[in-house]
């Protein structure tokens, strides 16, 4: 399985991007967020894959960080949720306003997405907020921050806690909502370590 690529922009379709890998082009699915993020054609650009494999093809969907890659497929969890939907949600909504509009139970913004109704908007706020409870533990405003969390710019203390907890068996999503939360609590000079524990306890309320 692909889980990165890195190389050099090809060219753009309405929905892809070719990423020229050592001179192999790699036709890559992303969101239109994503797209707007890469750079002009014949500029070095990575991406984190997720790779789908059917019986009849191979489809690979780029993003722009883990974290936007780790809401994919927790959208595709949800009865009524393929990728074309999924990705359609996350050219709306980047990761943190996801997380803000779960966290809220806000379907109508999910249902600003095209493809997306009432009922599945409704399907979608209920089924994730089981599936990533740390959510449910913290504000809209860290919810909508942690979606931040593994920005480049981002502390690597931040980035680091984020890892470990990863590590530890916890979905990025979540363990981003739990460090967001302990960086509100302990500032953002807070290390590595203190933001370990704080984020275990923001897991575990």
């Amino acid at each position: 399985m692909i889980g990165k690529l890195k190389g050099l922009i090809d060219s753009y379709g309405e929905d892809f991007v070719i990423l020229d890998v050592n001179g192999v082009g790699y036709v890559v699915q992303c969101s239109a967020r994503t797209l707007q993020k890469l750079p002009r054609p014949g500029e070095a650009s990575a991406l984190a894959i997720e790779t789908q494999v059917r019986e009849d093809s191979i489809r690979l969907f780029g993003f722009e960080s883990e974290n936007e890659r780790d809401w994919f497929r927790l959208l595709q969890n949800v009865q009524g949720v393929g990728a074309k939907v999924a990705l359609a949600i996350l050219s709306i909504l980047p990761p943190g306003e996801l997380a803000a509009a779960i966290a809220t139970q806000d379907k109508a913004m999910v249902a600003r997405a095209p493809g997306v109704g009432p009922k599945l908007a409704a399907r979608i706020v209920a089924e994730l907020k089981d599936k990533a409870p740390a959510f449910g533990a913290v504000d809209p405003l860290v919810a909508r921050l942690s979606g931040d969390m593994e920005a480049e710019n981002a502390p690597s203390a931040v980035r680091d806690a984020i890892s470990a907890l990863v590590n530890l068996g916890y979905g990025r999503p979540q363990a981003a909502a739990a460090v967001a939360a302990s960086v509100k609590k302990l500032g953002e000079g807070a290390e590595t370590g203190a933001l370990i524990r704080q984020g275990l306890k923001e897991l575990a309320a």
